[in-house]
């Protein structure tokens, strides 16, 4: 597995949400958890093993270093309620990125990404710690886009901006991908925090009101600068 520049999120490693759909493809369940252990690596060429027979537990890994594990994982909560999508557009009128994103280039919520390169999702408040934003890929989009769609909105419905994070642990259930062109919401929440640790919820809907994906996250707060080139 490589992981290309393009899908970065901070400067020098992969966005966390893509990278763990890229490893989630390899375990045959509707519902995987990934743990990243270590920033995925960019343009290196990385091992995938299989740690069971039926393939339930993946690891990714650079040399013997351990990148990331993954398996098959549950989510026994309700997801986050959707918003219409006027509402979304409201809403991302409020993304904080242009005045402190600590990872500006990211491609799924970064603003100095160009239209067409990154996805350029803007997640803002709809509610206390909740935000929405709207997406209409161009293209029908893998199961790693809507992966990466699911990830950023739940840092940013604690305010990343403020308490920078990467994503520790990601569980995901993606039932459908939209069609190109679909107008789409993506929603995020704050469930609880816990020093270092913030737990956060996402949820994507279709135009038609239907979830086509969700996840459940753990984020770590760090010191962005470790994470610049």
């Amino acid at each position: 597995m490589i992981i290309e520049r393009r899908f970065h999120g901070p400067d020098e490693s992969g966005n966390g949400g893509y990278v763990a759909g890229l490893l989630a493809k390899r375990v045959p369940t509707d519902t995987v958890t990934v743990a990243l252990r270590r920033p995925p690596p960019l343009e290196t060429a990385l091992t995938v093993t299989a740690e069971d027979d039926r393939g339930h537990s993946v690891r990714l890994w650079n040399g013997e270093r351990l990148i990331a594990e993954a398996l098959a994982g549950a989510i026994v909560v309700p997801p986050v309620p959707g918003v219409p999508f006027e509402e979304a557009l409201t809403a991302a009128e409020k993304y904080r990125a242009a005045e402190n994103n600590p990872f500006p280039g990211c491609f799924v919520c970064g603003p100095d990404r160009e239209p067409g390169d990154g996805l350029r999702l803007e997640p803002g408040p709809v509610a206390a710690d909740t935000v929405a934003t709207p997406w209409t890929p161009a293209e029908v989009p893998g199961r790693e886009l809507v992966w990466a769609a699911l990830d950023c909105p739940g840092a940013w419905s604690f305010d990343v901006a403020d308490r920078p994070a990467v994503l520790g642990t990601m569980t995901a259930q993606v039932s459908d991908v939209p069609a190109a062109g679909e107008r789409c919401v993506v929603m995020g929440a704050t469930r609880s925090r816990e020093g270092r640790k913030t737990h956060t919820a996402t949820a994507l809907y279709g135009a038609d009101g239907r979830l086509l994906g969700r996840a459940e996250q753990i984020w770590i707060e760090i010191d962005p600068e470790r994470f610049r080139s």
